[in-house]
């Protein structure tokens, strides 16, 4: 072999990496609003699997559209911030490119992480700051705050409404911090039957008086939720439809239902679809000050069976409450459906004023 010829195959290897494992794309921040065409440039301008590795201190205006098979990367949660300007209003400050395209069919895979999404919402109003229509997506080492609507939005419909007709399954939310938001701080959007089986796991979300849920999914089928710490919560802390499949375990709810407002609100709440079977199991649910003065106040509970007969778990989980005549600590109801099977065991329950209450049609399962 002439040296000429090793050095045209050693050319193609590395031409042929190249093109198989990526570039790095590097987009540096100004902190002014010429970073939104800067970014929006930059990812246009990348190819498949490339990672887009954004730098500094950036002010946005415009929505930035995260196209698919590719990965998005701060330097940390502290080198890398995107900030909406104030006075822009976006429906969205970062989305997948099916939510801006109107598409029926889900994004391709995406990966974010590394750095703070900040809604500004001193400044605007509506706007969701992280909104994911694309599967297999990975969401991590991220603070997102400040939303003047939801924190995190995973959603299969479109800026226009349009909905999926595919599914956007597999995707993964682990150690955020999503705070400060006016809307839900990770809200589940699914019309359909489309966003099923991701994890949810290891974060923090906070809330504020001007927030509502910290956690509302529309379909938690599949799902798993695990080992995060939600406080500070105004309405809801984690409430799950469509539970089928779906395991909800080690989490910490310091409190709920702090605004006040009239209404029953669930530190978890699953209604429930029949056939497979859902477990709630190992969380912690406190009241660590006084709930506010209105509403009714359930731990943990059931509020419908959505179909058929209903199966659920609740084990070993920790409740206490703020010791009101409103707090009652496990509710199971059928409201709906052929029937609920709950084996409710080894639940440590104090400081409620009823600790388990049984709707008619609901069948305690035997233990084993």
């Amino acid at each position: 072999m002439t040296a000429m010829t090793r050095l045209l195959l050693a050319t193609s290897f590395l031409l042929l990496c190249g093109s198989v494992f990526g570039a790095e794309v590097d987009v540096t921040c100004s902190n002014n609003v010429a970073d939104t065409a800067a970014l929006n440039g930059s990812i246009g301008q990348s190819h498949a699997g490339d990672e887009v590795r954004i730098h500094g201190n950036c002010l946005v205006n415009g929505t930035i559209v995260l196209l698919g098979n590719r990965t998005y990367a701060g330097d940390s949660r502290t080198g890398t911030t995107i900030t909406q300007a104030k006075g822009s209003n976006l429906v969205a400050l970062l989305a997948s490119d099916s939510w801006n395209m109107d598409v029926t069919y889900t994004g391709s895979p995406i990966r974010i992480a590394h750095m703070t999404l900040d809604g500004n919402n001193t400044g605007n109003m509506g706007t969701n700051v992280l909104v994911i229509r694309s599967w297999l997506t990975v969401i991590e080492d991220m603070v997102v705050q400040n939303a003047p609507g939801d924190g995190i939005q995973i959603t299969n419909l479109s800026k226009n409404g349009v909905a999926l007709t595919t599914s956007q399954v597999n995707g993964r939310i682990s150690n955020c911090f999503v705070n400060n938001f006016n809307g839900n701080g990770i809200h589940v959007i699914d019309t359909g039957n489309s966003v099923t089986d991701w994890d949810l796991v290891d974060s923090w979300v906070a809330g504020s008086s001007s927030s509502l849920s910290a956690i509302y999914m529309d379909n938690a089928a599949g799902w798993k939720v695990r080992g995060n710490h939600l406080y500070n919560v105004q309405q809801h802390a984690l409430f799950a439809n469509a539970c089928f499949a779906t395991a909800i375990d080690g989490n910490y709810i310091e409190d709920f239902g702090l605004s006040g407002e009239s209404g029953t609100w669930y530190g978890i709440a699953c209604t429930v679809q029949g056939g497979a079977a859902s477990v709630i199991t190992g969380n912690k649910v406190f009241m660590l000050e006084p709930e506010g003065a209105s509403g009714k106040f359930v731990f943990i509970g059931v509020p419908t069976v959505n179909y058929g007969t209903g199966q659920l778990n609740v084990v070993d989980n920790t409740i206490r409450g703020a010791g009101t005549a409103a707090d009652v600590g496990l509710e199971y109801e059928l409201n709906g459906g052929a029937g609920l099977n709950v084996l409710s065991k080894d639940n440590s329950v104090e400081a409620v004023h009823v600790e388990r209450k049984v709707g008619p049609g609901v069948k305690l399962a035997a233990e084993y």
